[in-house]
């Protein structure tokens, strides 16, 4: 073989990426990956450490000295006071759920009634409380796509129950209760009533969609979704665009008589083979699919 085919086949140096293999990017590269790996950890046993702190602040000085086992060792011990907490509110669940237990909650919820600003609070905590502790309760257990705070724009939304009540009956559609969070706090929201095909159901779990919206788009869950569904759109802000300027050239009004998206979704599911049909969302122990 020539040496002009030998050299054809190498590339030349000048076409060469250049090296950045040296001493302090790698150095750099190595200082980044640590973080990577260490922040989350420290960042959650911090916030674990602070929880077990204030617990235990508040609660070991209502513990008796001679019931306290601090009192008895030389040593403190962390998390006596969640421990105790813990199996105070379980004892008091016991408590409750016998004749004397129900007995007392109605005294007691009797007395609070009596009080004026006192009884909207309790009655208002007892309430979300017991929606959102309900075995049966779907609130916050599914994430949807809502077109806000205009069309062609999309929010990640979780479900909070079904419209019911004064705000059904004066609706014609059947409406869905929806809390749309904020980025980066997740606690502070809005509530919506959007009716039912104009949701778009996500398969990303709860726990994913939240650290979606509290990272700000940064960590986006992969989509798990069929491959016949996932290069076909259930809505577009084209759609309405192409209607608004129909309205204006032609100076009419113009009907759309296409599907909502909740309706195009419902029937892309019913589209595939019987075994790829249904949900895949993500388990909640965090294995992947």
């Amino acid at each position: 073989m020539s040496d002009e085919t030998q050299h054809g086949d190498q590339t030349p140096a000048s076409d060469a990426k250049p090296a950045s293999n040296g001493f302090f990017p790698r150095m750099r590269a190595y200082f980044f990956a640590g973080i990577l790996v260490t922040a989350p950890i420290t960042f959650t046993f911090y916030l674990a450490w602070l929880l077990i702190h204030f617990v235990d602040n508040t609660i070991r000085p209502l513990i008796p000295v001679k019931y306290n086992p601090e009192t008895y060792l030389p040593f403190a011990l962390p998390g006596l006071g969640l421990f105790v907490l813990i199996v105070g509110l379980t004892l008091t669940g016991a408590l409750t759920a016998g004749f004397m237990g129900r007995f007392f909650i109605k005294l007691s919820e009797h007395i609070l009634n009596r009080m004026p600003v006192i009884r909207s609070v309790y009655n208002a905590t007892k309430q979300i409380l017991e929606t959102v502790l309900a075995q049966q309760s779907n609130a916050f257990r599914e994430a949807v796509l809502v077109e806000y705070p205009r069309r062609g724009m999309w929010a990640i939304a979780f479900i909070t129950g079904t419209t019911t009540g004064e705000v059904q009956n004066v609706t014609q559609e059947e409406c869905i209760n929806i809390f749309i969070p904020t980025t980066p706090n997740p606690t502070s929201g809005f509530l919506l009533f959007v009716p039912k095909e104009d949701l778009v159901s996500l398969d990303m779990s709860v726990e994913e969609a939240i650290k979606m919206v509290i990272s700000g788009g940064i960590v986006t869950p992969p989509d798990r979704r069929p491959v016949a569904l996932k290069n076909q759109p259930v809505t577009s802000a084209r759609v309405y665009e192409d209607l608004e300027v129909l309205r204006e050239t032609e100076n009419m009004p113009v009907v759309l008589a296409a599907k909502r998206p909740g309706e195009i979704q419902k029937d892309l599911q019913a589209s595939l083979p019987a075994g790829e049909r249904g949900r895949t969302k993500k388990p909640k122990n965090g294995n992947k699919s």
